[in-house]
């Protein structure tokens, strides 16, 4: 018998450590490991130890003759990476991470940010020596992403949130929750009480599509909607018209994937999660029926995984339609596909369309359908959409980069809902330079650059702010890797300027300034309360969607 990693794999790494034959793949060391969508286990190598089913943060690993209804197909996909990939044990060296030298007192960093490139940063600050560190979030609660990006019925991706909770219950963390930087404090004042600051603030704002009749009430940008059904406080008291039968996603990532699952899912299979009440009250009385999600280019440069992609596929009383004919490809396509260029993950995504585009139509009073090659070119309506106009566009070969142009086919969609899920941005730190082509923090590696292009002494990013927003949960640890690894080579070089301000002082300052302030021990008390609520209906948590709800619950109250 074998183990296999399934859907929900975080490909954070963690079980690659743990093996001891060393037969999962790909390492972080691997090329392959920057693009990988998940992890895989060599069926022929094996053992049969369970080291990764014990290490797995997000329960993705199964013993092969126990793997669920629906998670069957991943025995073979993991067989098919070594396939492609046959396991070698020629392991490189991994240099051993630089550590604090002791009696130089400690490193004080501020975190600002509470997602997992933050928690992973902190994590790895940690095993690096001596340390203070300072995590600050403008919300009341921690986990940033993990706990308002990830779809409810995905919740033991959220998994990830419990070893970071484990990890940091030493006093050398604390929690600032409910401060905002710029606000609240400056990154001056934050500079001055530490010898580091890494911002891990994410990308929360969204991307336009620069059409007529975008603006139009309707037309919502799916980060927003992702916020709202998550129970996010900015969006709490947020509503969307959900009476039009016919929903469109713009866009072809996992987002778009995941609002078209969760508009489309029966609202007693959303009742079993942590999905916030007011969603599951709207989405109990939506007329919605079918979800369409548009993606202006081919099949093969779709974002989303082969693992959101099988999920969908298998939604019950829910029909998924791919059109044979947008599964035609150019000359220049076949060839990619057949050749070595092709990645595992662009053949598997490949193949399950394929699959899907040939099974007969399933029962069910709702369905999905994915189109390609189609592009909106403007919103229609009075005063709210009513409609979504679109163009069939074609494939542009550019240097080996696939694009697409529009061509004379145009058609009209009715729809009363249109959600753009063509990808997330940074928004500007108060008090950094800001490379707004690219909605991003303007790095060389991981330190931050000023105007002049130099570093700034001590400022450093990393995740989606400082790469955008791109990769998934666990792609987030590698780049904290090289994060860390700067600011301990700049400690230990010494050019971080010594911290002004004694130790304690930015506790003291920002409780002065947001008496409101959660710490560590009141999120704990927050989470047992959100445990609770919801062990009244079997649920995992009611996530508490106000601020004074949340602070509430951390006076105990």
């Amino acid at each position: 018998m074998t183990y296999v990693i399934t859907q929900r794999c975080c490909n954070d790494a963690s079980c690659v450590a743990e093996c001891p034959v060393d037969c999962i793949r790909p390492r972080p060391e691997d090329p392959e490991f920057a693009t990988a969508e998940m992890l895989y286990i060599d069926p022929g190598t094996c053992i049969d130890c369970g080291a990764c089913f014990e290490a797995c943060p997000v329960d993705a690993v199964y013993a092969e003759d126990e793997l669920p209804a629906g998670l069957e197909e991943f025995s073979a996909i993991n067989a098919g990476w070594f396939q492609r990939h046959p396991l070698s044990l020629d392991i490189t060296p991994v240099t051993t991470p630089a550590r604090l030298e002791r009696g130089r007192g400690p490193l004080r960093v501020a975190i600002v940010g509470t997602g997992p490139a933050a928690c992973y940063t902190a994590e790895q600050l940690l095993a690096r020596g001596e340390v203070e560190i300072d995590m600050i979030d403008r919300l009341p609660t921690p986990w940033g992403l993990l706990r308002y990006g990830v779809a409810p019925d995905h919740d033991r991706t959220r998994g990830v949130a419990e070893t970071f909770t484990a990890a940091f219950k030493r006093d050398a963390v604390r929690f600032h929750l409910g401060a905002e930087v710029g606000t609240d404090i400056t990154h001056a004042e934050l500079a001055e009480r530490c010898h580091a600051v890494v911002y891990a603030v994410g990308a929360s704002g969204d991307k336009a599509l620069g059409i007529p009749g975008e603006n139009l009430a309707g037309s919502v940008a799916a980060t927003e909607f992702v916020a709202w059904y998550n129970g996010h406080p900015d969006y709490a008291d947020r509503s969307f018209d959900l009476s039009a039968e016919r929903a469109v996603v713009v866009g072809n990532g996992n987002v778009a994937l995941d609002v078209a699952r969760i508009l489309t899912l029966p609202p007693d299979r959303l009742a079993r999660t942590d999905i916030a009440d007011h969603a599951l009250e709207a989405l109990r009385d939506s007329a919605i029926r079918e979800v369409v999600v548009l993606g202006r280019r081919g099949p093969l440069q779709a974002g989303y995984t082969g693992a959101e992609l099988l999920a969908l596929g298998g939604l019950p009383g829910v029909d998924l339609v791919v059109d044979p004919a947008d599964l035609v490809l150019d000359p220049a396509d076949e060839e990619f596909l057949a050749s070595e260029d092709a990645s595992y993950a662009a053949q598997t995504k490949w193949r399950i369309l394929t699959e899907l585009a040939g099974r007969p139509p399933r029962a069910g009073d709702r369905r999905i359908v994915l189109r390609f090659w189609t592009a909106p070119t403007a919103l229609t309506g009075p005063d709210r959409v009513t409609g979504l106009e679109v163009v069939r566009t074609e494939a542009v070969h550019t240097d080996g980069v696939v694009g697409a142009r529009a061509t004379e086919d145009v058609d009209s969609l009715e729809t009363g809902l249109v959600l753009r899920a063509v990808g997330y941005r940074g928004n500007p730190v108060p008090g950094l330079p800001f490379d707004t082509e690219r909605g991003v923090l303007p790095t060389d590696g991981a330190r931050v650059l000023d105007d002049a292009g130099t570093p700034l002494p001590g400022v450093y990013a990393t995740g989606w702010i400082k790469r955008g927003a791109r990769g998934v949960i666990g792609t987030n640890r590698t780049d904290a890797t090289d994060t860390v690894t700067a600011l301990v080579d700049d400690f230990r070089a010494g050019l971080l300027p010594p911290p002004a301000a004694p130790a304690g002082a930015l506790t003291e300052l920002l409780r002065e300034r947001r008496p409101d302030l959660v710490d560590r021990s009141g999120w704990a008390a927050v989470d047992r309360a959100e445990r609770a609520a919801g062990a009244t209906d079997k649920r995992s948590r009611r996530t508490f969607t106000t601020v004074a709800e949340v602070v509430r619950a951390a006076r105990g109250e």
